[in-house]
């Protein structure tokens, strides 16, 4: 039972919180979001950037930094350079003369891994320690390099999202009846998350090259995926262990997410309703179960994943509801969960580079969204 002073004390942070939520309110308006933009680019450059080493750090706070096989992994995992080239990608759409991903692409390279069967990247930095590599996060970058190519029509974009789709393919075969493994060499899961983004990898590559196979490969695994690990919500599973067929239940955003742009696609693509129909009862399900409550329920870059498609969902369906209940939760992330040094710390779980990524990609859509649509401002 709460004494007076406990309920004082309650109350008292309550409020501090709901003013901080009411500060950011009052200080939105013409540009907002690109402020926060630019505010956050630069402090992650000034803490995460580790100049003597010209290496992406992992975690700010050293203690926190995995030791794996023996070797200190003191340098940024690949699945934080997938969220920064995303970001980057969303960036140079708002100012399409800069050039961030040049930049970025130098030090993705750095975890380029040649082994065959096919090249691909690893999840740690090739010289210091060969690490894994996971098929979701080539699959990111492959996504990324795609966007880049229908943006730009550079070949190296599409060059690069070939490279992905071809070694991503060498995690396909027909255990349970299709679908892609999590990660080479481990074949004991098949997940949502390098399942979806699979699919949409290859949608993009259809859409660059019309060639058929691409569209025949992206429907077989969307198929596959929904007949595994959607749930009855119209949501997403996290995997499927194949030794026994046996469902790992934790549902995330980004797996909604890739799939949800999965409909989209194919509505795009073949112009068949039911698609859409799909699409629009998925993003009705996400909204309510991811953002409904106001607050985010798991990471940012889960969450920009899922931006992704509530994005491309407006192209064919002008309801805002969707970015106006994801824009609840980003700005009340952007009113209590930041230090002075413009650095997220919620619980501790954001002080790694992989969500500050996210958060940048997430502010780089908000900043194009709200110069077309008012009802942000």
């Amino acid at each position: 039972m709460i004494n007076k002073k406990g309920l004082f004390l309650v109350l008292t942070l309550l409020i501090s919180s709901f003013s901080n939520i009411l500060s950011a309110q009052n200080k939105a308006g013409k540009g907002y979001y690109k402020r926060e933009l630019q505010s956050l680019q630069t402090a992650i450059q000034n803490n995460f950037y580790d100049k003597a080493s010209g290496h992406y750090l992992i975690v700010l706070d050293p203690a926190l930094r995995e030791t794996k096989n023996g070797y200190l992994r003191e340098y940024t995992y690949f699945w934080s350079l997938c969220a920064l080239y995303q970001a980057a990608n969303e960036m140079e759409k708002l100012e399409p003369k800069t050039n961030l991903m040049g930049p970025l692409l130098k030090h993705i390279n750095d975890y380029y891994d040649p082994a065959p069967p096919k090249p691909g990247y690893s999840d740690y930095i090739t010289r210091l320690k060969p690490g894994e590599r996971y098929f979701d996060d080539n699959e990111w970058i492959g996504i990324t390099a795609l966007d880049a190519y229908a943006r730009t029509k550079q070949k190296s974009h599409l060059q690069l999202g070939k490279m992905m789709y071809d070694f991503i393919m060498t995690g396909y075969d027909q255990v349970l009846g299709g679908g892609i493994y999590w990660k080479e060499g481990d074949k004991s899961t098949k997940n949502t998350c390098s399942n979806g983004p699979g699919v949409l990898v290859a949608l993009q590559m259809y859409q660059a090259t019309k060639n058929k196979a691409y569209l025949d490969t992206a429907i077989k695994v969307f198929n596959w995926t929904n007949a595994k690990l959607r749930t009855p919500a119209k949501l997403y599973y996290d995997n499927i262990r194949v030794k026994d067929s046996s469902i790992g239940e934790a549902t995330f955003s980004y797996n909604t997410g890739t799939m949800l742009e999965a409909y989209i696609y194919l509505y795009e693509i073949t112009g068949n309703k039911k698609y859409l129909t799909e699409a629009n009862a998925v993003a009705d399900s996400s909204l309510e179960y991811f953002y409904g409550k106001g607050k985010f329920r798991d990471g940012y870059w889960f969450n920009a994943v899922l931006l992704r498609a509530y994005q491309h969902l407006l192209k064919f369906n002008k309801d805002t509801k969707y970015i106006v209940g994801f824009k609840k939760c980003l700005d009340n992330a952007l009113a209590t969960e930041k230090n002075e040094k413009g650095i997220f710390t919620k619980k501790n779980k954001a002080q790694d580079l992989v969500e500050h990524g996210g958060m940048l990609e997430i502010l780089a859509r908000y900043a194009w969204l709200e110069t077309r649509y008012p009802v942000l401002n």
